[in-house]
């Protein structure tokens, strides 16, 4: 039980810091690159809302496609008529982290 807490949610937590470190650095060398007139904390908000709604999404989506990836496989070893229904949650689970990227390319193109 508590290596499943541990790869569930703190290891995503821990791989959040490096994720905000390379949008710092990122952003950082757009700012010295090019000016903008929105302002520092404007871009630095928005690369770390883009980092976020990317890494929250998918870790979201892990979350439920391995509660109901499981469950869709044992519903199907019973009764194998369930396929395209399970299949179809399976797939609504993993849209979740497609979304989540679109808002982060989203946030990026703002920048």
């Amino acid at each position: 039980m508590k290596r499943k807490i541990i790869a569930l949610f703190l290891l995503p937590l821990a791989l959040l810091i490096p994720i905000g470190f390379a949008s710092a650095i990122t952003v950082s060398t757009i700012q010295s690159a090019t000016s903008t007139p929105s302002g520092t904390l404007d871009t630095f908000g928005l690369a770390v809302g883009a980092g976020l709604s990317i890494g929250l999404a998918a870790l979201g989506a892990g979350i439920s496609i391995s509660g109901a990836g499981s469950a869709a496989i044992s519903a199907l070893a019973e009764k194998p008529d369930t396929f395209f229904r399970s299949f179809l949650i399976v797939a609504l689970a993993e849209a979740l982290a497609i979304y989540g990227l679109i808002m982060g390319i989203l946030l990026w193109i703002k920048i």
